[in-house]
């Protein structure tokens, strides 16, 4: 049975993703472009959203996989995630993501000339940030292939063995209200041991804490969709509780950020309140929307596969709007409301009109065929004359 709030979820943490980017424009953290008035105290809200956007997602994707390779063979599933994340990576690659450099190399002065003197002859140049060549928030869909390609095995004996022991633990644990926490453990591990040792880079090569963090987040979401309603039954039940500890968790870590001094000791505290937090909020939202977001509307039908090229398109959008409002001399409310408003019509236009109605369009950015009208009378044909035959 399909979950709908997996969906709706999908589109939302996708959604919460453009309302960041559009943040980062205004905050100290680094980013591609920078406004010329910064907004420190806009941080707060975007951290507590940090502790567990990416995770879920993660965790989302796993969720997906255990649906996409019960429909399929292991075969057939392979080539899917190749063609359905490979490519739209090297098509973002090669055309969405060099406007995101040219601006910023114009904003830095590195550059002074017009696009088409910046690509393509010198988008390809190196690799970022010293060159150019990126897939800068495209980072997203080499992770996830590289985790598909990994774990299938495992994932194929998982799925060929639903009675074996690993599960059957994991729904002993899902059974309890606090049982899956001790999921909290490698997550506190990593944050502890590798975090300080390899920063984020999202570049692939190196990039050890995001790499293990992130491919068991998707691990995780593949075994508790196995246990199925077990699941499903403890984070409905036990939603309030977990909001309680994600409120807790989130509110101890802003009393470390604020009032201690990085130490050890207290450096390992964090790094246990931050792995808690992290999971009290994924569960938390997992349960509240299991009970209000399972069912399917109109609107959910068409943001669900509209979701993928939004998340291609989003930040070229975003970019190509701060570089231009950058210097304004505008407020934050009319600046950060243009760009978000802007982003979503701009990129909701292009999807709209650009690759939704394309058949050879639409797998570019990851989505399948559209049959046409004459493609699906061919196959009813066909179906209606095997049927004949069979009788």
């Amino acid at each position: 049975m399909r979950r709908h709030d997996l969906d709706w979820l999908r589109v939302i943490v996708f959604s919460i993703l453009i309302f960041y980017h559009v943040g980062m424009f205004f905050v100290p953290w680094d980013y591609h472009l920078k406004n010329n008035v910064i907004y420190p105290n806009l941080r707060w809200p975007m951290l507590f959203v940090n502790q567990w956007r990416l995770s879920i997602l993660f965790v989302i994707s796993g969720m997906g996989t255990y649906y996409a390779l019960s429909k399929k063979t292991g075969l057939y599933f392979i080539k899917e995630r190749i063609w359905r994340l490979f490519l739209p990576l090297l098509i973002g690659m090669i055309i969405i993501v060099p406007p995101q450099v040219y601006f910023e190399r114009l904003s830095t002065l590195e550059f002074t000339g017009n696009y088409f003197e910046f690509w393509p002859s010198k988008a390809f140049l190196g690799s970022y940030p010293q060159g150019n060549l990126s897939w800068h928030h495209l980072w997203f869909l080499p992770y996830l292939l590289l985790f598909s390609l990994i774990l299938f095995p495992l994932f194929m004996y998982l799925r060929n063995h639903e009675e074996n022991r690993f599960l059957k633990i994991i729904e002993r644990l899902a059974s309890s209200r606090f049982g899956l926490f001790w999921l909290v453990l490698p997550l506190f591990m990593y944050n502890s041991f590798l975090a300080p040792y390899f920063p984020s880079t999202h570049a692939l090569v190196g990039d050890w804490f995001n790499l293990i963090n992130y491919i068991t987040l998707f691990f995780i979401g593949f075994i508790l969709i196995s246990i199925k309603e077990t699941f499903w039954k403890t984070v409905i039940q036990h939603r309030k509780i977990y909001l309680l500890c994600g409120i807790l968790g989130f509110s101890v870590l802003l009393l470390i950020w604020l009032l201690f001094e990085r130490s050890p000791l207290i450096y390992y505290l964090e790094s246990l309140v931050r792995a808690f937090n992290t999971w009290s909020w994924i569960m938390t939202i997992f349960g509240f929307s299991a009970v209000y977001l399972n069912r399917r509307n109109a609107f959910l039908s068409y943001s669900n596969e509209a979701v993928y090229p939004f998340y291609i398109l989003h930040q070229k959008v975003t970019i190509t709007l701060g570089y231009y409002l950058m210097n304004l001399d505008w407020g934050l409310f009319s600046k950060f409301t243009l760009m978000v408003f802007g982003t979503f019509g701009i990129s909701l236009l292009l999807y709209e009109f650009g690759i939704r109605r394309w058949k050879f369009i639409r797998p570019l950015f990851g989505l399948k065929k559209k049959h046409s009208r004459s493609d699906v009378e061919i196959k009813v044909v066909s179906l209606s004359k095997q049927s004949k035959q069979t009788v």
